[in-house]
């Protein structure tokens, strides 16, 4: 059952639709680089449609009535968005849900060292990476760093064309014989990804002059003092904007695809869908990338204590309402799929791997090897959204993530399956997935979005 290729189908009109899709959906990338900054940028877009921060609401102890567009936000890095519907909550929500955390590396808490007459920030990976790929590359440095008197200081270097960037340095392949024997996964070793930072002393320091110059710089340029880092959160990215790929533009090659590209169709569905009879929500948390775990990945209580505060605004709560409202959901756990690749072929089951341009694609489980970790959607389900993106003329495929017993990954939707609810993984195929530059289709982000929107419209 071969899918068709969705570029064929197109008229001017969607092709149209389609750039400007990718071209926002570009900036939204290129905006938000870590968790804060996504949650800042999908705020902003959120509050331009018309969504109020529940606790607003709240603190003035209002009421939430049908029609309603509320958001609640955890610690800066989780949110909540919905749409409140004519129909009951008991009866469940339609609820699209993403991560917006990307592997990268941490600052450490005491990061400042100078060795050789150079000045280094030492750093810890984040979620999944081949090390390998992080060196001799163009980074950036992304974050927040809160002052004892609680004043943050907003932190962005090496995004702007006269800022300047950092990377890790590689051994030369000159001298590299021995490295260059060991495994892929023992190239480079996590404690070698450090950034190079500085390489000016101060004239009349005798010891650790590097040192001593990049700590003035900080003091002069962020009001910074050593110990800061302490109370720092300072995200090591690539740097360099979303662009788009391929001689015909077909593409995007940018970083944080896995899990922005879902994210970011997510947060564009759920805007566009005005009155609905069934509530939707749109969550979209962090931590994935290492388990979910923490205040602000899904396994915490956030997402159910939201929906609890929300019934109550309605004057419908009671704890027996909020467990059948969350039993009966429908959720997309929208998380991106491995694209195939030609040139790795051997790691890929043809007949069942997703495609470049051929729509959004479901992973009816996940898991690895003998389905460990997974969730499995009924087949029920997967009947009825078959339905309603055939009705809404959205191109789809089915995929698994590799051979059977090559690999394999997770999502959040093993998590909200233990409410009862009906969950089945999908998204966009990616290239290169956790590697510092991924890539996208075009037409994959263009039909993930329809098939956003079906979803919430009709589920």
């Amino acid at each position: 059952m071969e899918r068709p290729n969705a570029w064929k189908s197109y008229t001017k009109k969607q092709l149209k639709e389609l750039e400007k899709l990718n071209k926002d959906y570009r900036a939204f990338l290129d905006a938000g680089k870590t968790e804060r900054e996504c949650i800042a940028e999908i705020v902003k877009q959120a509050e331009a449609a018309g969504y109020v921060n529940l606790e607003e609401i709240l603190g003035k102890k209002q009421s939430v009535k049908a029609g309603d567009k509320v958001y609640a936000v955890c610690m800066k890095k989780t949110i909540a968005l919905f749409n409140v519907g004519t129909a009951p909550m008991e009866q469940g929500m339609n609820i699209l849900g993403a991560h917006i955390d990307s592997p990268r590396m941490d600052i450490k808490q005491n990061p400042l060292y100078e060795n050789g007459d150079m000045a280094y920030l030492d750093t810890h990976y984040y979620g999944g990476i081949k090390k390998y790929q992080w060196v001799t590359l163009p980074l950036a440095i992304h974050g927040v760093v809160v002052k004892k008197d609680g004043s943050v200081i907003d932190i962005v270097i090496g995004e702007k064309e006269n800022d300047p960037v950092f990377c890790v340095t590689d051994l030369l392949v000159h001298l590299a014989g021995e490295q260059q024997e060991k495994k892929a996964n023992k190239v480079i070793e996590g404690e070698n990804l450090d950034i190079l930072f500085g390489s000016l002393p101060v004239k009349d320091e005798e010891k650790e002059g590097v040192k001593r110059n990049v700590l003035n710089l900080l003091k002069e340029q962020y009001d910074m003092e050593e110990e800061d880092f302490l109370s720092a959160e300072l995200e090591v990215v690539p740097a360099g904007r979303a662009r788009e790929s391929g001689i015909d533009r077909s593409m995007i090659l940018a970083y944080g695809q896995d899990d922005r590209v879902c994210a970011y169709t997510s947060l564009a569905a759920m805007l566009e869908v005005k009155e609905v009879k069934k509530t939707t929500c749109c969550l979209l948390t962090d931590k994935e990338e290492i388990g979910s775990v923490g205040a602000t990945g899904m396994r915490s209580k956030f997402f159910e204590n939201t929906v609890a505060e929300l019934l109550d605004a309605k004057g419908e709560y009671s704890e027996l309402t909020l467990r059948r409202c969350l039993k009966n959901c429908r959720m997309l756990s929208s998380d991106v799929s491995a694209a195939y690749d030609p040139l790795y072929a051997a790691s890929y089951e043809k007949n069942n791997a997703a495609y470049f341009g051929r729509g959004m694609v479901f992973n009816k489980f996940t898991g690895s090897r003998g389905k460990s970790g997974s969730n499995d959607a009924n087949a029920e389900y997967m009947g009825a959204l078959r339905k309603i993106l055939d009705d809404n003329q959205v191109a789809y495929q089915t995929a698994e993530l590799g051979k059977v017993d090559v690999g394999g990954g997770g999502t959040i939707a093993y998590i909200l399956s233990l409410y009862g609810m009906e969950v089945i993984d999908s998204g966009v195929a990616v290239l290169n997935m956790h590697a510092p530059w991924e890539l996208t289709s075009k037409a994959d982000v263009y039909e993930t979005k329809k098939g956003y929107v079906a979803f919430l419209k009709d589920a």
